[in-house]
């Protein structure tokens, strides 16, 4: 698997795979200057070489995952949004309308934390 579309038509559920195609259109719109691409058979967004974001799916959700740094700094916002999480990822049921202010506020603090940043993760 190389390419988003591939990751899409992957996904059985067709209300899931439509979920999951709105979440990663919008995040190529909204962030233009991100690189797209398939690692560990998921979408991950990069910027300058770096890890910004990456989704996944599965049966009773898609998981964003901002790293560590991303979860620990908007856990309040993601509780408050109705989505639990780990100390990677934030899961959003599929049931739940996805929080896009709060992807966007997550997504743009790790570009601005990582600017800097000269290795793929946070160290």
């Amino acid at each position: 698997m190389e390419t988003i579309e591939e990751y899409l038509v992957k996904i059985d559920n067709p209300d899931h795979r439509s979920r999951a195609r709105e979440v990663l259109d919008w995040t190529e719109k909204a962030f233009p200057e991100l690189e797209a691409k398939i690692a560990w058979n998921q979408p991950v967004f990069t910027h300058h070489g770096t890890f910004i974001i990456g989704y996944s799916t599965s049966k009773k959700h898609m998981a964003a995952a901002p790293e560590q740094a991303g979860i620990d700094r908007f856990a309040e916002k993601i509780t408050a949004a109705g989505y639990d999480y780990t100390k990677q990822l934030m899961r959003m049921p599929w049931d739940k309308p996805v929080d896009f202010s709060l992807l966007k506020e997550m997504i743009q603090f790790n570009i601005e934390d990582k600017a800097d940043c000269e290795t793929f993760w946070r160290k």
